[in-house]
């Protein structure tokens, strides 16, 4: 007990910090739009069932109606055909152990300013390790590109071939499985490029982490207050039966010392 006293004491007097890395879910917070053929992802929306008044006298609640892949979410290994038969695939079956772990923060941001469809590569990923060590088994690792900063259309930025924004290749993931992460996350609204269809395999961020049984986190804000390592990321889902995704409270935990 004696550690987590510890922890407890210096989360209370800013010894550590706590990062909140999540968005407010709101109705206006742009969700991922898919080609018109396919079914598209539901806006957030919130019903006012009653406001201390003749619907209820003592009390205020609302009705809640969303997708599970709205706002800042998580992704888990069944949210993608690749991992449709992994084990424990579904964000109710996940050992809860396994949603906390140390992070790796690559900065790709002046990539990402200079060229709406940055490529995380290997060689980036590389020159990350050579600055700060290999990326331990068990890390969470996030792509930081300030995506967050932006809002509105600028946030999905739309063209007629669809979305332009920056994410990783196909070599990168595999780079990064081969380091056995736990989950890769962006500030993006999804966790592949805008323009991930192009890739062999098409949005190689979905298929191979999943596939792998790996999982996702999207719409993370406030990589920048973040070091490249030292942190620990809490992203525990929405224990939903069956559920393929969920919106989140992601949390960091910084030693300010």
């Amino acid at each position: 007990m004696t550690i987590l006293s510890d922890l407890a004491a210096r989360i209370a007097t800013g010894a550590v910090r706590v990062v909140d890395l999540t968005h407010t879910l709101d109705p206006d917070f742009p969700v991922i739009v898919l080609p018109p053929e396919f079914g598209q992802c539901a806006r957030f929306r919130m019903e006012e069932v009653s406001a201390y008044d003749h619907r209820g006298p003592a009390w205020k609640w609302h009705n809640l109606s969303l997708n599970e892949h709205t706002g800042t979410h998580f992704d888990a290994p069944s949210h993608w055909i690749s991992g449709r038969d992994v084990p424990n695939g579904a964000v109710d079956e996940i050992a809860p152990e396994a949603l906390i772990g140390p992070v790796c923060v690559i900065d790709c941001s002046a990539g990402a300013a200079a060229d709406d469809d940055f490529a995380l590569t290997p060689e980036h990923i590389r020159d990350w390790e050579a600055a700060h060590g290999q990326i331990p088994s068990g890390a969470w690792v996030l792509m930081r590109t300030d995506w967050s900063h932006r809002s509105g259309a600028d946030y999905l930025n739309m063209a007629e071939d669809g979305a332009h924004s920056p994410g990783p290749t196909p070599d990168a993931i595999r780079l990064l499985l081969d380091r056995d992460i736990r989950g890769f996350g962006t500030e993006t609204v999804g966790t592949d490029a805008g323009q991930g269809s192009h890739y062999d395999p098409p949005f190689p961020a979905h298929y191979l982490l999943h596939g792998a049984g790996k999982f996702g986190l999207q719409c993370l804000r406030n990589l920048d207050q973040l070091p490249p390592t030292g942190a620990v990321l809490i992203a525990p889902p929405l224990k939903i039966k069956g559920g393929t995704g969920s919106p989140l409270r992601v949390l960091a935990l910084v030693d300010q010392t």
